[in-house]
């Protein structure tokens, strides 16, 4: 069965064909640039990737014409037509309290995503114009919405609520929604089954740390706490992005500097992280080579970082009452050993031990805790379009 994932945002547009029961990348590629000048990337299983220049993408139509257009391809083809796609799967950013699971996109559907707009402006748009191309392109094709939140739906109202006046949950639907859903939930599932029991046994704590970093504690195979909230501004410091904050420092700070909200939250959103705190990148390779050269403010970025990571992990053992092991997912998470290490130190006390010669490793799956740790440490690289493709071919059939 193949699998057209889709991941479409408001200027580009990510994307693989897929088969999901032998896990083989038939294609995968970028379109960037959307309504600008266009700029396609198409790599084909095997071969070189074909990078095209300028090519005319006013909209998200004629950039998914153009995937389809190179799928086809009579050189660089994957498949032999339109037919061979069973379906397409479609990441969708925010889906509310309105779905705690994949579906099957229709007029109902669209509209429910529609009124999750104004919880992830900047993103969900951007997905229902994607998948209205799609329609568009290949009428009569099952289209799937995978959502970021779905997976944190399981979260009891205590781990969810703010303690706001309860009206602005009724009316306004403000609460702890949570993202990285799919990765969260594909690496627990891998992870299950490389300790070798079922998922509904095991207590787990996936660290997903990239330039956007969340943390979900996960019982029995459901999210019953996360470090992301309203938005995905919460929890831990990013590259970018501050963080949980004391509310009453915006006000402080705009009212000091004059900034309007709008100003505030770039400042929060775009200017913060580690690359505001090191002055020197959002990039964990860059402050890494910094530390390294002596530069302070560089090294009390990672080890901020570090820091946050290791009491999310330790608040989450005490939700849950224990954990049998602690995930590491993400491009930091899978690159960066320096980071897993300063993560896990402090932790003996939870019975965790890493092994630093197992830790000497990236990007592949590996039990990286000593033989006598009696927390696990796994390192797992997340696979958030395979996910996408397993729940869409399991709808789409």
């Amino acid at each position: 069965m193949n699998i057209l994932v889709i991941n479409a945002g408001s200027s580009s547009l990510k994307y693989q064909l897929l088969n999901p029961e032998t896990q083989q990348v038939l294609a995968k590629g970028l379109c960037e640039r959307i309504g600008i000048d266009g700029k396609f990337t198409y790599k084909p299983e095997g071969k070189e990737a074909v990078k095209e220049a300028d090519v005319a993408m006013p909209t998200h139509n004629e950039a998914i014409k153009a995937v389809l257009d190179a799928l086809v391809d009579p050189a660089n083809g994957v498949i032999g037509s339109m037919k061979e796609i069973d379906a397409v799967g479609h990441r969708v950013v925010h889906g509310g309290e309105k779905f705690a699971k994949s579906v099957l996109i229709t007029d109902e559907v669209m509209a429910a995503i529609e009124e999750c707009n104004p919880l992830a402006p900047l993103h969900n748009p951007a997905n229902i114009i994607g998948i209205k191309a799609c329609q568009a392109l290949l009428p009569g094709t099952p289209m799937v919405a995978v959502f970021d939140t779905a997976f944190h739906q399981t979260m009891p109202p205590a781990a969810y609520m703010y303690a706001l006046p309860y009206e602005y949950y009724e009316k306004d639907k403000v609460r702890r929604y949570g993202f990285h859903g799919t990765s969260h939930k594909y690496v627990t599932q891998r992870a299950a089954a490389m300790l070798g029991k079922p998922i509904e046994e095991l207590k787990l704590i996936s660290c997903h740390l990239g330039n956007g970093s969340s943390i979900a504690a996960v019982d029995g195979g459901k999210s019953v706490d996360t470090s992301m909230g309203f938005t995905p501004l919460a929890g831990l410091p990013m590259g970018t992005r501050c963080g949980d904050i004391d509310a009453g420092i915006l006000q402080y700070l705009m009212n000091k500097y004059g900034m309007d909200i709008d100003k505030m939250l770039n400042v929060l959103n775009k200017k913060s992280g580690v690359e505001g705190l090191s002055c020197v990148s959002s990039d964990f390779r860059d402050l890494e080579a910094a530390a390294a050269k002596g530069d302070s403010k560089a090294d009390l970025a990672q080890k901020k970082f570090a820091y946050e990571v290791r009491k999310y992990v330790g608040s989450y053992a005490a939700a849950m009452g224990g954990v049998d092991a602690v995930i590491f997912t993400a491009g930091v998470g899978e690159n960066d050993k320096a980071i897993r290490s300063m993560v896990c130190a402090g932790l003996d006390f939870m019975g965790l031990k890493l092994d630093d010669n197992a830790n000497d490793v990236r990007g592949k799956e590996a039990v990286i805790s000593a033989a006598d740790s009696k927390v696990k440490v796994l390192l797992i690289p997340t696979n958030e379009e395979l996910m996408i493709a397993i729940d869409t071919a399991a709808l789409a059939k």
